[in-house]
C-alpha cells in the first residue's frame, strides 16, 4: 500500500467514525516531506497545509495514525499559530498547545509520553483549562525551576531541532505580515464553518470542543459603548449633505423633476494610537469600536498614528485593515490635522493613554481608552474608558 492510499484509508475511516476530522482533512491540502520529522501544520502560500513524513507515518498503527491527523488538525482549529505570536516563549508555548489539544483525542490514539495535565504531577494542572493558562503556569514553572520533567524536556528541546514539540513547520509563518496572518485567519475559520455546515446537512454529529470553538469564531461583538446615543449629542452638526431624488416626493420648482431627499452625515476623524504599547488585543478592540460606529450611519476616516501619522484612509469594513506604526506615541500630530481641517466635526481618539499632549483639539474631541488602560484625566476633552 502506498503512502496515498494509506493516508486515504485512514481519512475514509475517520469520515466513518468522526466526519468532521474526516471532512476538515479531506478539505485541507496534505504534503509528504522528509524534512520534517514527524507531522506538522505547515505553509502553502496563504493556507495552512499537513505535512507529513513518510517514514514516520508507516511506523504508526492504525490508532496512532489517527490521532496524530487529528492532533494537528486541533492545531488548526484552536488558531495555535495565530495565540503563538501573542504569547513570547514559543517553546512553552508549544508544551501548552499539545497538552490541551491531546485531552480531546482518545487514549488509544495517544502514543506513549504524550504530553497531559498529568504528565507534569507537581504542577498540578487542572483539566482542560486553555493553553493560555498552561503557558502561564508552565513559563513560572520554567523560570523558577518548579519542575524536573518540564526542564528535562526544555533540555530536549533546545538540543534537537527536530523533536516533535518543536512544531519546527510552525516557523514557516513567522515571517508573515499582520495583514496575511488575519487573511489565513479568516480563511480557516470560513473553512471550518464550510466543514461544519456540511455536516449539520448530513445530520452528523460535530464534536462539543469544535461546536464551542465555533460559537467563539462566530460571536458579534457588542458595542461596549453607546456610541448611537452619545454620537448624537457628542457629535452635533455634520460637515456633508447628502440628497437622494424621489419620485414619490413632489418637486415645488419643476414639476416633472422628483423631489429631493436631504440627509446630513456626520462626518468623524478617528483616530488609533499605534504605538508600540498598545497591545494587539487592544487593536481588535478599537477597530471593533470603530465599525460600531460606522454602523451608526457616521461617515469614518481613520488615522494611524505612533510618533507620526503613519496612514489616512476612509474606513471601509469590507476591506482588510493594514497596521502601520508600533513606535513612540505622539498625540500632537493627529491634533494638528484634525484643527488645520474643518470639514471633520468631531475626533476620536482611540489610545491607551500613555501619553500626554499640551496641544488642544480645536472642537469636540473624545478620548476613548482601552479597558486594559489606566485612567489618564490629563488628556485636553471627554474621556472614556472601554468597559
Amino acid at each position: 500500500m502506498t503512502d496515498n492510499e494509506s493516508l486515504e484509508k485512514i481519512s475514509k475511516s475517520l469520515m466513518l467514525k468522526e466526519p468532521f476530522y474526516g471532512l476538515f482533512l479531506i478539505m485541507l491540502n496534505k504534503v509528504w516531506r522528509q524534512d520534517v520529522p514527524t507531522a506538522g501544520v505547515s505553509r502553502n502560500n496563504i493556507n495552512f497545509q499537513l505535512a507529513i513524513n513518510p517514514e514516520f507515518w508507516n511506523s504508526l498503527s492504525e490508532d496512532h495514525k489517527i490521532g496524530l491527523l487529528k492532533h494537528e488538525l486541533l492545531h488548526i482549529c484552536f488558531h495555535h499559530l495565530s495565540l503563538r505570536d501573542i504569547l513570547n516563549d514559543h517553546r512553552i508555548f508549544n508544551i501548552a498547545a499539545d497538552i490541551e489539544i491531546n485531552q480531546y483525542i482518545d487514549a488509544d490514539q495517544l502514543p506513549e509520553g504524550a504530553l497531559l495535565p498529568k504528565s507534569f504531577p507537581e504542577l498540578n494542572l487542572g483539566v482542560k483549562q486553555g493553553t493560555k493558562t498552561y503557558y502561564e503556569i508552565l513559563l513560572d514553572a520554567a523560570q523558577n525551576n518548579k519542575s524536573k520533567g518540564l526542564s528535562d524536556l526544555l533540555d530536549q528541546m533546545a538540543n534537537d531541532p527536530g523533536h516533535p514539540t518543536n512544531h519546527s513547520t510552525w516557523n514557516e509563518f513567522d515571517e508573515l505580515d499582520e495583514s496575511t496572518k488575519k487573511l489565513i485567519e479568516k480563511k480557516t475559520n470560513h473553512l471550518l464553518n464550510e466543514v461544519a455546515d456540511q455536516i449539520k446537512k448530513a445530520k452528523g454529529n460535530i464534536p462539543g470542543v469544535i461546536s464551542s470553538l465555533l460559537d467563539l469564531i462566530n460571536k458579534k461583538e457588542e458595542a461596549k459603548f453607546d456610541w448611537k446615543g452619545y454620537l448624537r449629542r457628542f457629535a452635533g452638526g455634520s460637515s456633508k449633505i447628502f440628497t437622494k431624488k424621489l419620485r414619490r416626493k413632489f418637486n415645488k420648482r419643476y414639476e416633472d423633476s422628483p423631489g429631493l431627499k436631504i440627509k446630513p452625515k456626520k462626518h468623524i476623524l478617528v483616530a488609533v494610537d499605534t504605538s508600540g504599547s498598545v497591545s494587539k488585543d487592544e487593536l481588535v478592540e478599537f477597530f471593533q469600536e470603530i465599525n460600531h460606529i460606522h454602523k451608526t450611519g457616521t461617515e469614518i476616516t481613520v488615522v494611524q498614528c505612533d510618533a507620526a501619522i503613519s496612514s489616512v484612509e476612509e474606513y471601509d469594513p469590507r476591506k482588510e485593515i493594514k497596521l502601520h506604526g508600533r513606535g513612540g506615541t505622539s498625540f500632537e500630530p493627529v491634533i494638528e490635522m484634525y484643527n488645520n481641517n474643518k470639514k471633520y466635526c468631531s475626533l476620536i481618539y482611540f489610545t491607551d493613554g500613555e501619553c500626554s499632549t499640551q496641544l488642544v483639539p480645536r472642537g469636540r474631541c473624545l478620548w476613548v481608552l482601552s479597558s486594559r488602560s489606566q485612567d489618564n484625566n490629563e488628556l485636553p476633552g471627554n474621556v472614556i474608558k472601554l468597559n
